[in-house]
């Protein structure tokens, strides 16, 4: 490859990273259009997306996208933290989301006489050989807000993957063929010769697959391999984790070191790798820095003054919370005993001065991702995928703590799926497990990112909203209860609707356990009181 057609690659790569925020935020503001109404942080959401925008269009010198930005971030000052959102301000956000959407248009959609709003987030296709299947799927995406395309042959699923390239192609591994061929796989391999940077595909099989099939199928960019389905809802979890939607999170990473000039260089490759950074140069603040900014990472010198590196990892390693944070140790030191040595005490990693920034940064994302991993494995519910009932508690307590801290509000909710037991005994097990996992999905679609959603024990959930007071609460809950009073639940041939209660409570400065008390009894009170509705603690 010339230097010219790699430059021009690189350009492209970052180019699309830029048009992915920018259909992000576009998106986002076509919800609350559809919808009617600000959605619950609704402000706080474009803000965010829009400043991470902004440094991606000015690192990547694309003028016309942070003209936009800026635009867009003056539109947004002009709306107060608690203000309604009047016709000035909508318009002028509308004024900034036109001007950005004009410069985020695909080459496809400038020879169209009026762009469809559509393309605002790429499109998500399904390739079944069972029809039915596929439509059931394509309901329930739209109801969770993807926008989803099934196709009943490969040259249809080709023909449009050339005009618009997918998010994501979920895909029979026989699809339009028999039962015995990998007809599917075929189909991606050509599609995937139209795209410099491949689809992520979900590959769907009846037979467990030989390992022939399922070599060839990561050869084609296949992600997942699934045998003999998946829940629906389980499903859209899947597709969700590959979408464009759903950005990882920058790693957090602490620095301990003595050296002023070391932790900033540190400090400096991490900003530009996207990880949010915290330095120390003393480490007797080690205490405070845990507890403050909660790292996932931890990179510590081994030689420093006031102690060395083995023993700051002891202290750190007494605490519960970080028991798996990965510890990497930074030294001028080449012997590999003591290297093996001091990781024996507390470490996993050893990184040997001078620093190369490309080993330090893969070396990063190679711990953060298996951290992240195994939290997950410890912390999550395995059936929801939500918080389980002690990690849930735990950020409870931590939210207390920074409310208390800040001044600002806290509520916090309990909901109760209602006649749960009836459920399970009419349509089975399996199916009430299936309503768990979509009222899971649904909570996490219709919440910020900043809320905590957890479940709490069988059919009970409970769910964190920091910086929201009862009244704001309530409304954002009893939306969410009405949306998903009105998602059909398939079963055995037919479908049904489910209701759920809610008790709310906002903190007043008490205890983590007397907040759930609280709110518990006035979940009671709505059980009590006729069910499918939401009741605050006075």
């Amino acid at each position: 490859m010339t230097d010219r057609s790699q430059q021009e690659k690189l350009r492209q790569h970052f180019a699309h990273r830029v048009t992915t925020q920018a259909r992000l935020i576009l998106e986002t503001w076509q919800k609350y259009l559809d919808q009617g109404e600000p959605a619950h942080g609704l402000r706080e959401d474009l803000l965010a997306a829009n400043e991470k925008l902004l440094k991606y269009a000015r690192r990547f010198e694309m003028q016309d996208h942070e003209t936009a930005a800026r635009a867009l971030s003056a539109a947004l000052d002009t709306w107060g933290e608690q203000a309604p959102i009047d016709t000035h301000i909508r318009d002028a956000v509308q004024a900034a989301m036109d001007q950005l959407r004009h410069c985020t248009l695909r080459q496809s959609d400038e020879n169209e006489e009026t762009p469809p709003a559509t393309f605002l987030r790429p499109p998500i296709y399904l390739a079944f050989n069972d029809t039915e299947y596929a439509q059931r799927i394509v309901r329930l995406m739209e109801f969770f807000g993807f926008r989803t395309t099934a196709f009943a042959s490969p040259g249809d699923l080709e023909n449009e993957c050339a005009r618009h390239k997918p998010e994501t192609i979920v895909i029979d591994v026989d699809f339009g063929g028999d039962a015995e061929g990998v007809t599917g796989i075929e189909t991606v391999e050509r599609i995937q010769k139209n795209h410099e940077t491949p689809v992520p595909i979900l590959y769907m099989s009846e037979t467990d697959g030989s390992i022939a099939t399922r070599l060839r199928a990561v050869r084609s960019g296949g992600e997942e391999f699934f045998f003999r389905g998946l829940d629906p809802g389980q499903l859209i979890e899947k597709i969700e984790t590959y979408s464009y939607a759903n950005p990882i999170e920058p790693y957090r990473v602490l620095v301990i070191d003595d050296s002023r000039a070391q932790a900033k260089f540190m400090e400096n490759v991490l900003k530009k790798a996207g990880m949010h950074s915290r330095v120390l140069t003393d480490p007797m603040e080690v205490v405070e820095a845990l507890e403050d900014f909660s790292p996932e990472i931890i990179i510590l010198d081994m030689y420093m003054p006031s102690c060395n590196g083995t023993e700051i990892a002891k202290v750190i390693r007494q605490q519960d919370h970080f028991h798996g944070a990965p510890i990497i140790y930074l030294s001028a030191e080449d012997d590999t005993s003591k290297q093996l040595h001091a990781m024996s005490l507390g470490g996993d990693d050893f990184l040997t001065k001078p620093i190369d920034p490309k080993h330090l940064v893969a070396t990063l994302h190679n711990r953060g991702r298996r951290a992240r991993s195994l939290l997950a494995l410890m912390v999550r519910d395995n059936l929801t995928g939500l918080y389980n009932h002690t990690h849930t508690l735990h950020l409870l307590d931590t939210e207390i703590s920074r409310a208390k801290q800040n001044g600002s509000a806290l509520s916090y909710a309990m909901l109760d799926l209602d006649c749960f037991k009836k459920i399970n005994d009419t349509y089975g097990h399996s199916i009430g497990d299936r309503v768990l996992r979509s009222l899971s999905l649904h909570l996490k679609q219709r919440l910020r990112k900043s809320d905590h959603v957890g479940r709490y024990g069988g059919e009970e959930f409970a769910i964190i909203l920091p910086d929201t007071g009862l009244e704001g609460a309530r409304t954002v809950m009893d939306e969410i209860r009405e949306k998903f009073s009105e998602l059909r639940q398939p079963a055995a041939g037919t479908d049904f609707t489910v209701t759920f209660s809610c008790g709310l409570a906002e903190w007043q400065g008490e205890s983590a356990k007397e907040l759930c008390e609280r709110a518990d009894n006035s979940l009671c009170s709505a059980k009590e009181g006729g069910r499918n509705q939401v009741m605050t603690a006075q």
